[in-house]
């Protein structure tokens, strides 16, 4: 059997569907569709942390699911601008678990973290799956994955 492990970019997808579509990415719906293609190893949703009730209960049905959410501090600078950036966090662990795995998957749109997939797929053989919204999703990540896949109304609440 397949052994899959996914990484979401849960602030790049957040902002990605709402922009382009004005809905919710639907988590269930993803896991049940990749549930079916392999067993999934490692799930984990790299989030910002503000403890407001509504993010709570997100971060609260993505664990129901089967995620593991990964929470850092939501950082107001003083200039007004935020901070809550997981690129280097989710390089570090999709680095530490391609050699156990068949397939990565990201959920990102950003470009940044195709670096990342160039280096998993030729150091370790593993299969590179994005999934990001189309028109937001940096062309490098599109070619640097094995497969993309758009995010569309099937994905969405």
């Amino acid at each position: 059997m397949k052994k899959i492990a996914i990484f979401v970019d849960v602030q790049n997808i957040y902002y990605t569907t709402r922009q382009a579509y004005g809905r919710q990415f639907n988590y269930r719906k993803f896991w049940q569709k990749i549930s079916a293609q392999g067993e999934i190893v490692i799930a984990n949703a790299y989030a910002i942390h503000k403890g407001d009730d509504q993010q709570l209960k997100f971060q609260s049905a993505l664990k129901h699911i089967g995620f593991n959410v990964k929470l850092k501090p939501f950082i107001q600078r003083s200039d007004g601008s935020a901070k809550g950036d997981w690129d280097v966090g989710i390089t570090i662990d999709v680095l530490e678990t391609a050699s156990q795995v068949d397939c990565i998957i990201l959920l990102s749109g950003d470009g940044d973290f195709d670096l990342l997939l160039n280096k998993i797929q030729h150091k370790y053989g593993v299969e590179a799956q994005v999934y990001g919204v189309p028109a937001l999703t940096a062309s490098s990540l599109i070619e640097a994955s094995s497969e993309f896949h758009a995010i569309t109304e099937a994905f969405l609440q």
